[in-house]
């Protein structure tokens, strides 16, 4: 089969290499779509590849070709996300359910070989199914989304609040949807892209906020009638926006880290004294999973993907790029800003 092998730093080739064969328990994949990643991008363009060669790709779709033995959940023809983590299902934290902590895991994608293929192999539970009104774009997008929902979770979530969501990327705009479905009365996003902040406008945000404009703070506010926010979503990863989470949090809030950020953040003694004095919660996120495994996240998303109440907008993809030349993608990300919204490598073009 052909697959896009990652041989050395800024070294990503097209080229012919074994057909995986599914063993006990295993489902192989025709892989249709492939989100990037941000996480692929360094990998590639960076020092972060685990070996060498290897084939990336953890954000797919596809069709179950075959099964191995003893496989009874999906069959060949079905429509499948895949779910990238390959927990040890034996630690502490794997008994627990907290799969995203597991201390011995591998991951498709990383660890081991992934979805910029034609094929990939995954164990039978990591292949998740979706109805054929279910694209196989939105299912490029099942592992952004259940990102979000775990995100949305990671706190004592109750409707009837208000809702701020920094950052109005892929991820921003499913954590401001979740937050909508599970009943928030207000979600505004945060973002200096008005592009953006329509999207989320469309997508069901009642407000949209641009942090560029110098009295963004006081409009922010007096949204809440100068309380603040009940429940704040880090989505970008940027110092800037950590900080401006502990500035709009409300007395008493939930704020969750969900962005991973790529330098070092300080505060100032003011800064950081906004926890102290308003006495919110403040916890991070990692990953999408809960037990059973892959979680409820997983369900849910091809669950509102088919009702449509979790919306799909073609603005989510920047572009649809061939495998053959999916060396090509990763060049465009070392234009800094040239690449806006998710990039899809089909591995059946």
């Amino acid at each position: 089969m052909k697959a896009g092998v990652v041989h050395a730093r800024e070294d990503i080739r097209y080229e012919e290499i074994e057909k995986p064969v599914p063993k006990k328990g295993q489902v192989l994949i025709k892989v249709k779509y492939t989100g990037i990643c941000g996480s692929d991008i360094p990998r590639v363009n960076g020092d972060a590849c685990h070996f060498f060669p290897n084939v990336l790709g953890h954000e797919f779709s596809g069709t179950v070709e075959e099964v191995g033995e003893g496989v009874t959940s999906v069959k060949p023809g079905d429509r499948v996300a895949g779910v990238p983590l390959v927990p040890c299902m034996e630690c502490e934290d794997c008994q627990k359910g907290n799969y995203s902590l597991c201390k011995h895991y591998s991951f498709i994608g990383s660890r081991e070989f992934g979805s910029f293929a034609e094929y990939v192999v995954v164990p039978e539970k990591n292949a998740v199914k979706f109805e054929d009104s279910v694209s196989f774009e939105q299912g490029a997008f099942f592992e952004p989304a259940t990102v979000a929902l775990h995100g949305l979770e990671r706190v004592e979530f109750k409707g009837g609040k208000t809702v701020a969501i920094l950052g109005g990327g892929t991820i921003g705009m499913f954590v401001m949807q979740w937050a909508k479905i599970f009943g928030a009365k207000e979600v505004v996003v945060f973002d200096i892209s008005d592009e953006r902040l329509e999207l989320g406008k469309r997508l069901g945000a009642t407000a949209g906020i641009n942090t560029l404009e110098e009295d963004f703070m006081d409009k922010a506010m007096a949204l809440t009638g100068g309380k603040g926010y009940d429940y704040v979503y880090e989505t970008a990863g940027n110092s800037i926006t950590i900080k401006m989470a502990f500035q709009l949090a409300a007395n008493k809030a939930q704020v969750c880290c969900v962005g991973t950020p790529t330098k070092e953040v300080t505060f100032s003694v003011k800064e950081w004294e906004n926890l102290n004095r308003k006495e919110f919660i403040l916890t991070g996120s990692w990953m999408s999973y809960s037990a059973p495994f892959p979680g409820h996240e997983w369900e849910l998303v091809a669950h509102y993907f088919k009702t449509g109440e979790l919306k799909f907008d073609d603005s989510f993809i920047f572009k649809k790029i061939p495998l053959s030349e999916i060396a090509s993608a990763f060049e465009m990300y070392k234009t800094r800003g040239l690449v806006k919204g998710k990039i899809l490598i089909d591995s059946e073009a």
